[in-house]
């Protein structure tokens, strides 16, 4: 008999992740705290953005922070875009 230790991350009461991997789930919970945090400070904005829509947008933003933070940093869309179409195809010839 086998003995396996999970790591559950729930969020707002919805189990999110379950793994066998510490370090994924503290990563996976520090993105969610961002999120969090972006939701709010959106929401503090005063846009009048539907909760369901800054929840699901604060998560993609949260998930994607480093391909955001070049776009911040001057980088096109359009080319953190291709430059992860090209991470896939590499994936994908690996695989």
């Amino acid at each position: 008999m086998a003995i396996t230790t999970q790591y559950v991350v729930t969020h707002k009461g919805v189990e999110k992740l379950v793994t066998t991997d510490k370090k994924e789930a503290d990563q996976y919970d520090k993105m969610l705290d961002a999120a969090d945090n972006l939701a709010e400070y959106i929401q503090a904005k005063g846009l009048g953005i539907d909760d369901s829509i800054v929840e699901e947008l604060t998560i993609m933003l949260s998930k994607n922070k480093d391909k955001v933070s070049k776009i911040f940093k001057g980088a096109t869309a359009q080319s953190v875009l291709e430059d992860e179409s090209a991470d896939v195809v590499k994936l994908k010839a690996n695989g």
